[in-house]
């Protein structure tokens, strides 16, 4: 995206989940999930869930949209939009929330979507409230 073309609207973001989760690989669990995270200059960067045969080894889709982000020069989480296949609302786990941690701002929420629609917006701080991050290691 060039600087002079218009980040798209969280709406049309969210309309696009649905086309994204087909792209995710869950082969193993059947459990499909799409990510969206929004960056402080309002960049999308795309991720899904992307299972392994060893299952330690397979990435969450948070995780791929964060590097996405950091390969396209984001530092700075301002969003993160959330979708399953099975359409249940849906949370980042405990690890995704540390990653996320590492790059949100102040005011960042986690969107999730239904139907290609936002439905619930949770500020992230409340998930991982006294996290560990850069800070603690002086």
């Amino acid at each position: 995206m060039s600087a002079r073309e218009t980040p798209p609207s969280e709406a049309e973001l969210a309309a696009a989940m649905p086309a994204l989760l087909a792209r995710a690989y869950a082969p193993y669990s059947k459990f499909t999930v799409a990510a969206v995270v929004i960056d402080e200059d309002g960049r999308a960067h795309l991720g899904v869930n992307v299972e392994n045969a060893a299952y330690p080894s397979g990435a969450c889709a948070e995780q791929t949209a964060i590097g996405a982000m950091v390969t396209a020069g984001g530092r700075r989480i301002a969003r993160v939009l959330l979708a399953a296949g099975s359409n249940a609302v849906v949370q980042p786990c405990g690890a995704c929330r540390q990653r996320i941690a590492e790059f949100a701002d102040e005011t960042c929420e986690i969107v999730t979507v239904q139907d290609g629609r936002p439905t619930r917006r949770t500020p992230f701080w409340s998930l991982l409230p006294e996290s560990f991050g850069p800070g603690d290691l002086g």
